[in-house]
């Protein structure tokens, strides 16, 4: 996919109504309040560019899974009325998305507007084109600025670029930059950082990294599994049996490109799967009845070594349960070895950021992104419906 996409400057906005997709799939807690406001504010920017060149944002998002039908705990109300607060101006938040009366509710406002959940339409997630021909009369240019939603070739999504001057908004442009930056042409020595639970997850990734990267740390429970491959015994850790050929498969072509696959050599050990259970540290094997949980100190050492004269770093996984105390020295060690690196680093997936603005690191990162299902699609090598079906600039 050509990561190369026609920003908001090639948009005429003077006095049109700019229809934007926009991520604002924030957490909420049981009374509905916003917890975290990061996607939110993350699209301001772009809001307010549109204002400044002198149009009128009209905003499109989606909230949780309603299955296509109306959940008034899923309206989206709190999140106009924050808007509102961020920007300093009030957002009217519209019933609907789509329709005589949403065409109504915007023809009859000022301003920034607020759509409805657009997932309260059960075409919005079967990508229903004449859905998306219904949010296009909405405006008169569209902006997509949910990077979050891209992997998805949802109405919202992909649909207004079909019938309307189309452009990247500020935070997707950044992600796209950030992404073609390390995937098309990146400086070297690159190294991917990958973890996570599961091997089958992120098989994908490494086969296409293989051919772009220089080393791969591994780390998470996906770890485990390279370590049976390769002969070790992990006692009571998370293995998949089933992905053993492949792993052994990507082993050999790692081999092959040349490229350095580093697994852990010691671990962090737990008698049980909870925060609270005895640990200790082992190298090599790991006992029966015991589970692998970190990276243990050496290999801590090992992966901040081979990060150090890094040019270019791909992190997507932590290297253990960095959410319990005696498991998060590995992510965090390994995460300080990126940001410290004097190399460009793009920090990807839900657990990675969150590792990331846990231990004080984000502002030491090249580039922190806003998708987690997204970023990984883009490191598999997939093409992203969202960004295609945006105009090349």
């Amino acid at each position: 996919m050509k990561l190369d996409k026609r920003g908001l400057e090639a948009l005429e906005m003077t006095g049109k109504r700019v229809l934007m997709r926009v991520d604002f799939n924030v957490p909420r807690d049981e009374h509905g309040a916003i917890t975290d406001d990061t996607r939110i504010r993350a699209a301001l920017p772009t809001v307010q560019a549109v204002l400044a060149a002198g149009g009128r944002p009209i905003l499109m998002c989606h909230l949780g899974r309603p299955k296509g039908e109306v959940v008034e705990s899923l309206r989206v109300d709190a999140i106009a009325t924050h808007l509102g607060e961020l920007l300093g101006a009030p957002v009217t938040k519209l019933d609907h998305s789509a329709g005589a009366e949403a065409e109504a509710g915007v023809a009859a406002s000022d301003g920034v507007v607020l759509l409805e959940n657009v997932r309260f339409h059960a075409g919005e997630t079967q990508g229903d084109p004449e859905l998306g021909a219904a949010y296009a009369r909405l405006g008169d240019v569209f902006v997509n600025d949910a990077f979050g939603a891209c992997h998805r070739d949802h109405a919202s999504v992909t649909g207004p670029a079909r019938h309307l001057p189309a452009a990247a908004g500020l935070l997707l442009m950044a992600e796209i930059e950030a992404f073609r930056r390390v995937l098309d042409a990146p400086a070297r020595p690159f190294a991917a950082v990958l973890g996570g639970a599961k091997i089958s997850d992120k098989l994908p990734v490494i086969t296409n990294l293989l051919q772009k990267v220089d080393r791969i740390l591994i780390g998470g429970g996906m770890a485990y599994t390279f370590v049976v491959a390769r002969g070790g015994k992990v006692g009571n850790s998370l293995v998949q049996e089933d992905q053993l050929e492949m792993v052994r498969g990507l082993e050999a072509k790692a081999e092959a490109a040349g490229v350095e696959l580093l697994i852990p050599t010691d671990h962090v050990i737990g008698d049980g799967f909870s925060a609270d259970c005895n640990t200790r540290v082992v190298k090599g094997d790991i006992p029966d009845g015991w589970m692998g949980l970190d990276i243990g100190p050496e290999s801590q050492k090992a992966y901040s070594a081979a990060l150090a004269d890094c040019a270019t770093v791909v992190w997507n996984g932590p290297m253990g349960v960095f959410e319990w105390p005696a498991f998060q020295a590995g992510t965090e060690t390994v995460g300080r070895a990126i940001a410290a690196c004097s190399g460009y680093s793009v920090v990807g997936g839900g657990d990675s950021v969150a590792a990331a603005v846990q231990f004080g690191l984000v502002q030491d990162m090249g580039h922190i992104s806003t998708g987690g299902g997204a970023s990984l699609e883009l490191l598999e090598g997939k093409q992203l419906p969202g960004i295609a079906s945006l105009p090349d600039a």
